[in-house]
């Protein structure tokens, strides 16, 4: 009996000691949203709109086939609080520089969804920093 519940207790410990981002608190909200995003990513194959990426430095580089304008985020799955978002506009050349100042190193997710000649697209990648 005493065993029992010590197990108990060690679980219930464990339970309440793991971080509180272990879950997606806005899942409700993605999966109403799902069929939208998936049609952003069916696009970018369809128009073969997928962005280069490049790193230069302390820099990422992406690079556009057309002119691009919307957000790029920086997503480390193991802290919500690192997460970093930019505003993507492209220059002349369909070139967006975003720096990596003060951005830990580690496994990261980049996710970028912009808008081009009135279409909407979604992009996603694992990176290496």
């Amino acid at each position: 009996m005493g065993v029992f519940m010590l197990f108990i207790l060690l679980m219930c410990f464990k339970m309440f000691s793991l971080p509180a981002d272990e879950y997606d608190h806005h899942y409700y909200e993605k999966g109403l949203n799902f069929d939208q995003d998936y049609t952003k990513e069916k696009q970018v194959t369809v128009d073969h709109a997928q962005p280069v990426i490049r790193f230069a430095g302390s820099e990422i580089q992406l690079v556009f086939r057309e002119e691009a304008h919307g957000t790029a985020k920086l997503v480390r799955p193991s802290s919500v609080a690192l997460d970093k978002s930019f505003t993507l506009n492209t220059d002349g050349k369909g070139l967006v520089a975003l720096p990596l100042l003060q951005i830990p190193k580690g496994r990261w997710r980049i996710v970028l969804e912009w808008t081009s000649n009135h279409k909407n697209y979604l992009y996603e990648k694992e990176v290496d920093l």
